[in-house]
């Protein structure tokens, strides 16, 4: 259901927000999930899989703790809910920085290269269709064809923010 959450935040097309009308359920969001997982086991190497998951993985948790140590600094009277320590953060940064690099040196691989690549190419999509809400007009139709087709519609509630 990540993606049906992601996409009803505005991150994703907005098809994969929407859900089944009869069953509730968030279909095209599973069809989409389904694809892409059937489409991961074509190389048929489960262990190159985990490895790039998890090393994708730890470069977000990285990059999570290390937003958390600068914005601790920066943002000092911002309102926090939660409280966690720097000290912990800046732990699980350098293990989340080992857990990068080792695999890279221990197993070089231009795999994890490609993994790189793939997420920091993600900003290109990030910034123009997220950032700044451009949304291409043919993209109307085509979730509206879809739309017809998979039997869905947008929820009924809007979304909660966090």
């Amino acid at each position: 259901r990540l993606c049906y959450t992601a996409a009803r935040k505005g991150h994703m097309v907005e098809i994969l927000s929407m859900i089944h009308v009869k069953l509730l359920t968030p279909s095209p969001a599973l069809i989409f999930t389904s694809t892409i997982a059937l489409i991961m086991i074509i190389p048929n190497d489960f262990d190159a899989i985990i490895n790039y998951f998890s090393f994708a993985a730890w470069m977000f948790y990285g990059s999570t703790f290390l937003a958390h140590i600068v914005m601790r600094f920066t943002q000092k009277d911002a309102h926090r809910p939660i409280k966690a320590p720097v000290l912990f953060s800046a732990l699980m940064f350098l293990a989340s920085l080992y857990l990068i690099v080792a695999p890279i040196i221990s197993e070089p691989d231009l795999w994890y290269l490609y993994a790189a690549i793939f997420i920091v190419a993600g900003l290109l999509f990030y910034f123009p269709f997220v950032h700044f809400g451009w949304n291409p007009p043919f993209m109307k139709y085509i979730t509206m064809g879809l739309q017809m087709l998979m039997n869905v519609s947008p929820p009924t509630e809007a979304p909660k923010d966090v």
